[in-house]
């Protein structure tokens, strides 16, 4: 859980390095700051966005493991694969900030969809049959965190389909990650 937890975070730090400002020759005056820093929006923009998917992803994962009881080979290598995502995450952000066209949102939402579930696969592998989990855990809990790692994935799949569409229209949808986060705690 501490190498996990320190990938998270690592992918999180890397996220807010990437803002910067553009390069300027000697100092600016405060309107000409103003105005780059405003400039930026996009950036802070999709660093809010993979800020709350990866916290959410990184809540999920620490309530899930709350239940495994115990570990072996594969899950260690499902857990692994996960945090490959997770440490991949901030350059789609980087793209995303840069270029808004189709290519670059089909790119971040794959990359967020792949890494929602491959979350959920931890659970999934850990439950089925009851393989590392406690059997007497309520069957309402099983269902909850079978399905709860779907949710944020959905929302990027279908924004996958949406950029066919309009690319404005797919990032928009992005916004229903906030209260589906909420939602899933």
């Amino acid at each position: 859980m501490f190498f996990s937890d320190a990938v998270f975070a690592i992918a999180i730090t890397l996220l807010a390095l990437e803002i910067r400002l553009p390069g300027g020759e000697g100092a600016l005056t405060d309107d000409e700051l103003s105005r780059q820093l405003l400039s930026l929006w996009p950036k802070y923009l999709a660093f809010v966005i993979s800020f709350l998917v990866i916290g959410t992803f990184w809540l999920g994962h620490h309530r899930r493991f709350r239940y495994i009881r115990r570990y072996d080979r594969r899950l260690l290598w499902i857990n692994l694969v996960l945090l490959l995502l997770v440490a991949f995450i901030p350059f789609p952000t980087a793209v995303i900030s840069e270029y808004t066209n189709r290519t670059a949102t089909i790119f971040y939402a794959l990359i967020m969809t792949l890494t929602g579930l491959m979350s959920g696969a931890i659970w999934w592998y850990a439950a089925w049959h009851d393989r590392l989990i406690d059997p007497n855990l309520d069957r309402r809990h099983r269902r909850y965190e079978c399905l709860a790692p779907l949710v944020i994935p959905s929302i990027f799949l279908l924004s996958i389909g949406l950029a066919f569409i309009n690319a404005d229209l797919a990032r928009y949808s992005w916004a229903l990650t906030a209260p589906a986060a909420l939602l899933i705690r």
